[in-house]
């Protein structure tokens, strides 16, 4: 399909909008037209290969050898690419057993992630687990609200970053669910947990201080926590989510109290779906506006 073409087959169509009222209103715009396509995935859960031709419902799908296909095609397709993940891209097959997340981290480094987070999977062999790995993943692990500086991972991974696509600015930053209770305390030791609320808009101030175009949200909070961190949060304008294996249709638009608007998105597991989101900015038009599909991996 022709870019013109999709985008009038865009997310603007579903949810009743034009673009007398974009999805999303910027202050300031690239000298001319720029147009930034984001790819993301979520709980990929150490799922390498698709699953069996057993009959299944998911028969055939998923996995992370059939999602670099799909995204070697995308990548001939579209100019600026920016390709994320939201956390726990270990563990749930065999092969996290048996490689320890070797296999993942090199994999996702060979389709050219640009950043991921960290899930509470990630945990699942301890601080040593997770450092033993980190030479394999030839991409940034952002992590914004687990303080580890007192642990063998203080300075292993940045609180955010801004990646520069055809004159645009996007600022990522990330957010990782509370541990306790849910990993084992040996597994975390002295990390600490930062107030999500709180960081992101420690983050927001800090990119915004960077004049950022975009700000997006790698989340592990689950679906319920991401529509509440838009809620009271403004200034984020993508979150892309994970932890609660939500397999959303499209991604959802929320208008905050303040009138700030978020997207919301996230494509399930196993890498059963790819989500892709279009941005596009345009001066002349005073507007930017997204398009989105979730595309099947088979």
């Amino acid at each position: 399909m022709q870019r013109r073409d999709f985008i009038k087959h865009s997310l603007l169509t579903g949810l009743g909008l034009s673009l007398a009222h974009p999805i999303l209103a910027l202050d300031s715009f690239p000298a001319k037209a720029s147009r930034l396509c984001i790819l993301h995935t979520n709980d990929m859960h150490s799922r390498i290969e698709a699953f069996p031709n057993d009959g299944s419902r998911n028969a055939g799908q998923g996995g992370m050898t059939k999602l670099a296909s799909l995204i070697k095609k995308i990548r001939i397709e579209e100019d600026n690419i920016l390709l994320l993940d939201s956390g726990d891209f270990f563990q749930g097959t065999p092969y996290f057993n048996v490689y320890g997340g070797e296999l993942e981290l090199k994999l996702m480094s060979e389709m050219g992630y640009d950043a991921s987070t960290l899930g509470n999977h990630e945990f699942d062999n301890g601080l040593e687990g997770i450092a033993n790995q980190l030479e394999h993943a030839k991409f940034d692990i952002l992590s914004s609200n687990y303080d580890f500086s007192e642990t063998i991972l203080k300075g292993a991974f940045k609180p955010y970053k801004v990646f520069h696509k055809s004159g645009l600015k996007i600022g990522v930053f990330a957010l990782g669910i509370k541990l306790e209770g849910l990993v084992g305390a040996k597994n975390y030791g002295n990390t600490k947990y930062l107030d999500p609320a709180s960081t992101a808009q420690e983050m927001i101030q800090e990119l915004q201080k960077k004049k950022c175009d975009l700000i997006i949200c790698l989340s592990h909070l689950g679906y319920s926590s991401d529509v509440r961190l838009a809620e009271q949060i403004s200034g984020i304008d993508l979150i892309l989510g994970g932890h609660s294996h939500t397999f959303l249709d499209e991604p959802n638009l929320l208008k905050n109290a303040e009138g700030h608007q978020t997207i919301i998105n996230q494509v399930g597991t196993a890498a059963l779906r790819l989500g892709k989101i279009d941005f596009e900015f345009s001066k002349n038009q005073q507007t930017s506006f997204a398009s989105a599909r979730n595309l099947k991996v088979y």
